[in-house]
């Protein structure tokens, strides 16, 4: 259904037979700001009504009940909707003699249909595609160095120039797994969209939402100010900066120190744990071993040092002074905080 400056109803249809734990739907239903259950629900002013179809989320028992809008979708029965796809995309083209993932089965034949067989038929049709985490945005775990499948992220396998039937590229929201609030902002931002409310999001050139991976966790990171005092953690117990025992967050694009992980809470470093690079196209392969000392990191903390040492002194001793009351404040029969009206009566 449509109205004139876009649609009134949209559906969501969500398949997470990529190469995947299920971890981001799961998060994404910690989501507060807004909540998953709002959006479906209506509660969210300027969007359409939703309909969303997610295997941990539907109200059906499974089988052919919950495939039907698939179904329907990939026969051209069903729009307009958006296809959200968690999980890396393996490569069916190497599979030998049996397949990598499957998502029902031809309804004549009972052979399984693999997930690349649904996105060759949804991808296309769908207003909008988005990749939720960072397996369906880039590969992920399941593509990194020695693994059998040739798994592959969502653009990989499309295409970087794929656009969808609203003319809109791939939508990649990464994170292993995805930040609640990450999520759901940004598929509230393309259901505007659809509603006609709002402009395309606008997105970086690795497809991420650039209001949301525009800066790095040290720009947002709470224990920044240890770094640039050349203070640094020698364990975990510590709360200064952790770039010497395996923090990414200098060079990671993720908002998470900024934002928290559920209702403004928590997040990797603030709650002592190092940046391992989830968000990034690169990893794992390119943040590995985790919790040796980045590449460049002990550079840069060396030539940091004595300028952060210098610093921290003369920052210590302003603070001392600072901390002392002005001279003025007594009780002495005579007024000497220099009190000087420049206007008499």
């Amino acid at each position: 259904m449509t109205s004139e400056n876009g649609f009134e109803e949209i559906h969501v249809l969500w398949i997470s037979e990529g190469m995947s734990c299920d971890g981001d739907t799961v998060s994404v239903t910690a989501s507060g700001q807004p909540a998953i259950e709002d959006v479906v629900n209506g509660l969210i002013p300027g969007l359409p009504k939703v309909h969303l179809y997610n295997k941990v989320l539907s109200p059906t028992v499974g089988g052919e009940e919950f495939l039907a809008p698939f179904r329907a979708a990939a026969r051209g029965d069903l729009e307009p909707f958006i296809f959200v796809l968690e999980g890396s995309v393996p490569n069916e083209k190497i599979n030998g003699d049996g397949y990598w993932s499957s998502f029902g089965n031809h309804p004549d034949t009972g052979e399984p249909l693999t997930l690349n067989w649904w996105i060759d038929r949804l991808a296309p049709r769908a207003w909008a595609v988005v990749a939720a985490g960072t397996c369906a945005a880039y590969g992920g775990i399941h593509a990194m160095a020695g693994n059998p499948t040739g798994c592959m992220g969502l653009a990989d396998y499309l295409g970087a120039d794929f656009r969808s039937a609203g003319a809109l590229p791939i939508v990649n929201v990464p994170g292993c797994p995805v930040q609640p609030e990450n999520f759901m902002e940004t598929l509230t931002w393309v259901l505007r969209h659809a509603a006609g409310g709002a402009p395309p999001p606008p997105l970086d050139d690795m497809l991420r939402p650039q209001w949301i991976f525009g800066r790095t966790v040290h720009e947002g990171c709470d224990r920044a100010a240890y770094y640039e005092q050349g203070d640094f953690a020698k364990d975990y117990n510590s709360p200064k900066c952790q770039v010497k025992v395996g923090c990414w967050g200098p060079v990671v694009n993720c908002n998470v120190p900024k934002r928290g992980w559920m209702g403004g809470i928590g997040g990797c470093p603030n709650v002592g744990g190092i940046c391992i690079g989830c968000t990034m196209p690169g990893f794992p392969d390119k943040f590995m071993p985790f919790m040796d000392t980045p590449p460049g990191g002990s550079l840069s903390s060396m030539m940091i040092k004595p300028y952060g040492a210098f610093i921290r002194r003369m920052r210590g001793i302003t603070n001392d002074t600072l901390n002392r009351e002005p001279k003025w404040h007594h009780d002495r029969e005579v007024l000497t905080s220099g009190y000087d009206p420049r206007w008499r009566p």
